[in-house]
């Protein structure tokens, strides 16, 4: 053990962890990067996370870095929860669920506690968060704020920022920041403060102040880019108050550590009606999107038939989809869902879809029993096949996943893709969110192989620019990490990327919190990390649905 490792196993009251077996579990998340730690830190408390950071700040003032790397569950797939320095690990420790105030529906908590288990103390009360994500049964609450991660229903209810009321983080330098929105006249009082806090806000203030064209003229009006520091937008009003909280959110552990968190909740429906549609193409499934978008569904979601013809070559069948297929050939399916507490009010939109798409379906299924409900949403999870390529040394990464695409733009989008995929002799069906226009492709790679590993690359430019081509971002949903950064970069202007630079200056101005996350990195460095032992084992017994 180092002397490092060392010193902070006598100062904490968690644990510093060397072992070598430890630091390779740790050496990789759920992306194709691979990055060894120096170690890994259980902290039990905010304080232990303090006396890290300090240590950290401390030596980065005499010149040597340790990075802090922020992990929960480790399924980021961009290589934002690796790190070459300290990994700081909540899943052991920071896991309590402190208090729930039903009448304001707020839930004061820390970091560690998987989005699962919160929903699961939610539901006792009639209560949930609908933003969780396909991981949530074993990813972090907290990866889901850095991430700003988005679910099955935030089409309708929002991401995960949409749902964070305050957070307690430690910064930088050891200090720890409790975020919130405050009065222009404490704004003010905490400009005067001569502490790194102080820093922070009359930094944050003169950029807002100094940038408000840009602010407001370009990167508010980026909805569906969450990419950078888009949170910038929203932490100053008109009246002068200001709350840093948007910042924090989507940061990917690149401006603080977060400790704890207030969650906003909302009530939650169990009885939900489901259809599924399918259509002979995307033509038929896009002027399908574009009905069922008025009748505000809670959930949209559109999936190329080859996913469900792939699934039937390895046995896995859909009983929708074999009675769509006996009507006629299917390109696309459309799943949807109504959620409202009125069962007068579901049956009323159930009616209007059955009537609209009268004619235009290969096949039409509505279900309101909680079963045969279920059974359809199952519908949608025939994309996780795409995770579990049946050939040996094969694997399926989330490397061009997530991007942003107008859905009147999606049908020449996904004749763009095909194209792409015949350039580079493989197969990328798209499937995603209707609501958000947030859709995904898992290309088949070997990463053993060199010329696959290539693939990766180009496959990331080739597609950022198809992308940007049909007026989309490369980062619609959680963020770039290291993998994405560089394409991610490529959508921004020089000032975007300037603004950007500043934000994280001020908030680390020593470069000690997860370096190279959201930064631009070198191609042959990008390379040198790529892992070449990516596979199924990854994801073994985890739904890792979209």
């Amino acid at each position: 053990m180092s002397k490092v490792a060392n010193y902070l196993n006598e100062h904490i009251a968690g644990e510093v962890i060397t072992n070598s077996a430890v630091l390779k579990a740790f050496s990789h998340d759920a992306s194709v990067l691979s990055m060894t730690p120096e170690m890994v830190v259980y902290p039990r408390s905010t304080n232990d996370i303090r006396k890290i950071a300090r240590f950290s700040w401390q030596l980065a003032e005499k010149g040597h870095v340790l990075a802090i790397t922020p992990r929960g569950g480790g399924t980021d797939q961009t290589g934002a929860a690796i790190g070459s320095g300290v990994i700081v690990n909540t899943t052991a420790h920071l896991t309590s669920i402190f208090e729930l105030d039903t009448k304001q529906k707020l839930i004061r908590l820390q970091p560690g506690v998987t989005f699962g288990a919160l929903n699961s103390a939610l539901l006792l009360h009639g209560l949930h968060i609908p933003s969780y994500p396909a991981s949530g049964n074993y990813s972090t609450v907290g990866g889901a704020i850095a991430n700003n991660a988005s679910g099955i229903l935030s089409g309708k209810y929002g991401d995960t920022k949409a749902w964070v009321s305050q957070l307690e983080v430690v910064l930088a330098s050891g200090d720890v920041l409790q975020t919130g929105r405050i009065s222009k006249r404490e704004l003010n009082r905490k400009k005067g403060l001569q502490t790194f806090e102080g820093e922070i806000y009359r930094g944050i203030d003169s950029l807002v102040t100094d940038n408000q064209e840009l602010i407001e003229g370009t990167i508010a009006s980026d909805v569906r880019d969450n990419s950078g520091y888009g949170g910038i937008a929203d932490v100053k009003r008109k009246d002068g108050s200001m709350d840093l909280t948007p910042l924090f959110v989507g940061s990917q552990g690149t401006l603080g550590v977060i400790s704890e968190v207030i969650m906003k909740s909302e009530f939650c429906n169990s009885q939900v009606m489901v259809g599924a549609a399918a259509f002979h193409s995307y033509d038929g499934a896009r002027d399908a999107v574009d009905t069922l978008f008025d009748l505000e569904p809670s959930i949209l979601e559109v999936i190329d038939a080859r996913l469900f013809a792939s699934a039937l070559e390895r046995g896995k069948k859909y009983a929708f989809y074999d009675q769509a297929l006996e009507q006629g050939d299917v390109g696309a399916v459309v799943i949807f869902a109504f959620d409202e507490f009125s069962e007068r009010a579901r049956r009323k939109k159930a009616k209007k879809v059955t009537k609209l798409f009268k004619d235009k379906v290969v096949a039409l299924e509505i279900e309101e029993d909680h079963d045969e409900a279920q059974t359809l949403l199952a519908l949608r999870e025939v994309s996780a096949l795409a995770l579990l390529p049946d050939e040996k040394e094969a694997s399926a990464p989330a490397i061009i996943d997530g991007a942003y695409i107008p859905f009147q733009r999606f049908e020449d989008f996904a004749s763009a893709v095909d194209t792409l995929a015949k350039k580079h002799g493989i197969e990328m069906p798209l499937y995603g969110h209707g609501l958000e226009s947030i859709f995904y492709a898992r290309p088949i790679l070997h990463l053993r192989k060199v010329g696959d590993k290539q693939k990766i690359f180009k496959l990331l430019d080739e597609y950022t620019t198809l992308v940007s081509a049909h007026g989309g971002h490369i980062i619609g949903e959680a963020g770039e990490g290291r993998l994405k950064a560089s394409f991610a970069a490529k959508q921004y202007d020089a000032d975007v990327a300037e603004l950007f630079s500043a934000i994280r200056t001020i908030f680390d101005p020593l470069g000690t919190l997860n370096p190279g996350v959201k930064q631009s990195a070198d191609l042959k460095q990008l390379v040198s990390q790529l892992r070449t032992d990516f596979d199924t084992a990854d994801f073994a017994g985890k739904a890792y649905f979209n």
